[in-house]
């Protein structure tokens, strides 16, 4: 799609056309994409904003982040949050602190969870454990599943003994998901701890906690 086009279809009035338009902007640089997309950044539809986070985070520049930053703070959408905060992450360690710093301020489950799977896919640990800690102290189950979950990443680092410290005060909780996610992490750490734990975990009263712990113990 040639510009002049691409340019017609971001002011339509169908949304299908707006989205076209930023899709068809993956083929130009960032000097000529990042200024349209950061035009189109407040749409009324929140799929066209998702759109446009995640051509914000394919073209890398100072525009780019700072837009990406402001709607990962601001938008009124969860989705569009989560998706900009998703395309922060492409800045690599940069985007860390900010992304921390997000979720201690949104406690939105998506934006949450797309903030603890980005940090854990740039290894970012120290920002890593402080989100993991406030996930775990949270109210929503899914984000404290997810925290445990990326608990077990600690395996053999200089957060182990922390990580193992979190995990085994969770291994009674009144959830059988949490215990089940944490029969899981545990069985990542090469530990007497988490073994001993396992052990006493095979006495669960749930089935399935027990079938994690001894897929774990294998």
């Amino acid at each position: 799609m040639d510009l002049t086009q691409i340019k017609t279809y971001l002011t339509s009035s169908d949304s299908q056309e707006r989205m076209k338009a930023i899709t068809a902007l993956r083929s130009y640089d960032s000097e000529v994409a990042v200024p349209l997309l950061i035009d189109t950044k407040n749409d009324r539809e929140f799929l066209v904003r998702s759109f446009v986070a995640m051509g914000l985070g394919k073209k890398q520049n100072a525009d780019s982040f700072a837009a990406l930053l402001e709607m990962m703070k601001f938008d009124r959408d969860p989705n569009v949050r989560a998706e900009a905060a998703n395309s922060l992450s492409f800045f690599g360690a940069v985007a860390a602190p900010h992304l921390a710093l997000m979720f201690d301020q949104d406690d939105n489950w998506l934006v949450r969870r797309s903030i603890l799977a980005a940090l854990a896919e740039l290894k970012c640990l120290e920002e890593l454990f402080e989100v993991c800690i406030t996930g775990i102290e949270g109210e929503d189950q899914s984000v404290e599943e997810s925290s445990i979950n990326c608990l077990s990443i600690f395996a053999g680092t200089n957060k182990q003994d922390l990580a193992l410290e979190k995990l085994l005060a969770l291994m009674n909780d009144d959830s059988w998901r949490i215990r089940l996610q944490v029969a899981k992490s545990l069985g990542k750490f090469d530990s007497p701890q988490a073994q001993k734990a396992l052990e006493q975990m095979k006495a669960d009263k749930d089935h399935r906690v027990i079938g994690a712990v001894l897929e774990s113990l294998v």
